[in-house]
């Protein structure tokens, strides 16, 4: 019994430690979370509905309505003129009708395909905001990162300079050094300790804030990965082609410039009459009846409607359209020249952090091998303070730039895709690692 018991207290003990185990999540586990549960993706996916709904409307234009009637009638008296039935007591009158109304300019076809392109334009939209949210999760991601990777250069300095509090001291006692090294030791040592707890609350800042951006529940770690750089031998001008023909915003204002070209034709059916057809089908229950009375009834009309003067609202609606088509025309190019410069800006500053790191890393090495040597000058009695502070602010000033320079050199590759539109297609088809962290 006693074993039993036993058993089960670590079997809960183990499912407790499982559930509050920290999560590993790469850079695609963190796109998929945001695009399942962000609320600000789900609020972007609604207008696509709305947009099919759209469809929907512009169909029913197309379409025959039916309608069902009936009406009962209750007289006071019934009148009879010579075997005449004048007014009955009652009667039943009910029936179908199927009615088609069209316009002779087209106007509900034109209608139904500009609300499929409509549809066409949202999606380019929504897939738009995905990318640019996803690029937003992605920067959260690496200053998560930088964050998490200052920590490390904050303790590796407080590391450091103990070690450097700790020689002032033994070269204090042995009367080497005088107690103004010491204090500055220790005045360095608490500036890192005071950096080193800034780091810390800004790491879980940025923590907090990834994982409501991107939807994560409960603690979790990011394990990082190299990217692929597929722009490494591209051309500005290739890029740049490329993103007008895959940018979501560019293709979203081309169908805003086809839509409007739709409008102006739909304004100018109006000019055009209006055809009715219907046919009935009436069947007519009445008390007292007689042979005269008509039971049944099947017809058909079919009218033909041309408005001739609405105080010049049809004059005035084409006008608006043109003006509206006029707009797209302008707005299209002027996405275009801003897509342009979209991706100008992201290809420099993915060329500046590219280019950099190579000498960043230099420096680095330089940086810790001069603090090195300096330590040991001053353990000697070769070098002051002055100088061990001197080569320590070199190096951690060189850390933090080089972890700079990485982790935006990596986020300048996300922002260089969502600059030509293929930021979603490579996460979809898992292009976004390099070959070797697949």
């Amino acid at each position: 019994m006693k074993i039993r018991i036993l058993f089960l207290l670590l079997t809960i003990v183990s499912i407790a430690v499982n559930s509050f185990a920290e999560e590993k999540l790469t850079i695609y586990d963190v796109f998929s979370l945001a695009l399942k549960k962000a609320e600000k993706i789900r609020i972007a996916e609604e207008n696509i509905r709305i947009s099919e709904e759209g469809t929907y409307k512009a169909l029913a234009g197309l379409l025959p309505t039916v309608t069902a009637f009936g009406k009962y009638t209750e007289y006071s008296e019934s009148k009879i003129v010579n075997t005449q039935i004048i007014q009955p007591d009652r009667n039943k009158l009910w029936g179908i009708t199927v009615e088609e109304k069209l316009s002779l300019g087209g106007r509900e076809f034109i209608a139904f395909f500009s609300s499929k392109d409509n549809l066409k334009k949202t999606e380019a939209e929504v897939t738009s905001f995905k990318e640019l949210y996803l690029l937003k999760v992605a920067q959260d991601t690496y200053f998560y990162l930088k964050a998490k990777r200052a920590v490390e250069i904050a303790q590796a300095n407080v590391e450091r300079l103990k070690k450097h509090r700790d020689a002032a001291k033994i070269r204090l006692k042995v009367g080497e050094v005088t107690k103004t090294d010491l204090l500055r030791a220790e005045a360095e040592l608490s500036g890192a300790e005071a950096e080193l707890i800034s780091a810390k609350n800004s790491l879980k800042v940025a923590k907090s804030t990834l994982a409501k951006n991107a939807g994560i529940d409960g603690d979790f770690e990011i394990v990082e990965q190299k990217l692929n750089d597929p722009y490494s031998n591209l051309p500005l001008e290739n890029i740049k082609a490329f993103a007008k023909e895959q940018r979501q915003e560019i293709i979203a204002a081309s169908l805003a410039k086809d839509i409007a070209k739709k409008n102006v034709s739909y304004a100018i059916g109006s000019f055009f009459p209006y055809l009715s057809l219907s046919a009935t089908y009436q069947k007519l229950d009445q008390d007292p009846s007689n042979q005269f009375t008509n039971r049944e009834s099947k017809y058909a009309i079919a009218s033909l409607n041309f408005p001739i003067f609405e105080g010049g609202l049809r004059r005035a609606e084409v006008g608006e359209a043109k003006a509206k088509l006029r707009q797209a025309e302008l707005q299209y190019e002027d996405t275009v020249k801003e897509i342009f410069l979209d991706v100008e800006l992201a290809y420099h500053n993915y060329l500046t952090y590219r280019d950099t790191i190579k000498s960043l890393e230099d420096e680095v090495a330089y940086a810790r091998e001069n603090f090195n040597s300096v330590s040991k000058q001053y353990n000697y009695g070769l070098a002051n303070s002055i100088d061990v502070t001197d080569a320590n602010t070199f190096l951690v000033t060189a850390e933090k730039k080089l972890t700079e320079a990485q982790y935006n050199y990596q986020l300048a590759i996300l922002r260089l895709r969502q600059a030509t539109g293929v930021l979603m297609k490579a996460f979809v088809n898992k292009e976004i690692l390099a070959q070797e962290s697949k």
